[in-house]
């Protein structure tokens, strides 16, 4: 999963939408005209949701699952809009037509920001974490990697490595990444941040020849094993990485939050067409509830 903060705010399409989601499909309230025909609140909306609906969905779910657990007080909000039309000045009103959107749909916005700001700041970061995330900075590392669709299939491949068989070989058979038919898994040398989280935390904390258990992604189930480690050439001092350390790790820390929120928000995405809204988050077999229910 490598969603952001930022991927929560929303654009001004997004919030378009969903603004016009708050109308009937059936609306037939005409808000356009020409010799060619009339457009109607329904026909907006239709073109909207096939374009953008999926991320419209996604951002009012995670929104929602935010709000859940934390609040905006009127003041807050009111200070939070003050202070952001403030450094506007006179050029607000321009920026709103640059950007699209309505002085409301500015409002909504920073709400959405301040929600997510009370969100990361109770999030706490220790310095063990800083201190281990530090040193993975300063390191890295050679390895490769078998991916396939299952935990079945993954289990299998390992314990094909347990009894010696060829890693290569058995990525040019098993993988299903196009390019480990070339490379035999071979991802090269990497540092932080160049892979997915789940991967990356399984890769760093391996030692040199060791082979992981089965680690689930977005991208499915990989077998990791860390062929060397060295030293990386970095050009930031210790208190430059501590603050990229810490930002990394409490962007970590904000989707596992997150993940935690959607699952506990028992969410039934009952349009087929959305299904896959919150792919990113959750197993589909979460965000698709049966009828048995």
């Amino acid at each position: 999963m490598k969603k952001t903060i930022l991927a929560l705010t929303m654009a001004a399409s997004v919030l378009a939408l969903s603004a016009c989601s708050d109308k009937n499909t059936g609306d037939e309230e005409i808000i356009a005209t020409s010799k060619n025909g009339d457009i109607t609140k329904a026909d907006l909306y239709v073109e909207m949701k096939e374009a953008i609906g999926i991320q419209v969905v996604e951002n009012l779910i995670l929104q929602q699952a935010i709000e859940s657990e934390y609040k905006v007080t009127d003041k807050e909000l009111k200070d939070a809009i003050a202070a952001q039309k403030e450094q506007y000045g006179e050029s607000f009103d321009m920026y709103l037509m640059q950007q699209g959107i309505t002085e409301k749909f500015f409002e909504k916005n920073v709400k959405s920001q301040l929600i997510q700001q009370k969100m990361i700041e109770s999030l706490k970061v220790t310095d063990e974490e800083i201190n281990a995330g530090i040193a993975d900075m300063k390191k890295e590392i050679n390895a490769r990697h078998i991916l396939v669709a299952d935990k079945k299939t993954a289990d299998e491949v390992l314990a094909k490595l347990k009894k010696g068989e060829d890693f290569k070989a058995l990525a040019k058979e098993y993988s299903t990444e196009p390019a480990a038919q070339e490379s035999g898994g071979d991802l090269g040398w990497f540092g932080p941040g160049k892979m997915v989280a789940e991967f990356e935390k399984a890769a760093f904390a391996l030692k040199k020849g060791e082979v992981s258990e089965p680690v689930k992604s977005s991208f499915g189930y990989h077998v990791i094993e860390l062929v060397d480690t060295r030293e990386a050439k970095l050009e930031q001092t210790d208190e430059e990485l501590k603050v990229t350390v810490t930002d990394t790790l409490k962007k970590a820390k904000f989707e596992e939050k997150l993940v935690k929120l959607l699952k506990a928000s028992d969410i039934d995405i009952k349009s087929d067409e959305f299904k896959g809204a919150l792919e990113g988050y959750l197993p589909a077999a979460e965000t698709a509830k049966t009828d048995k229910k």
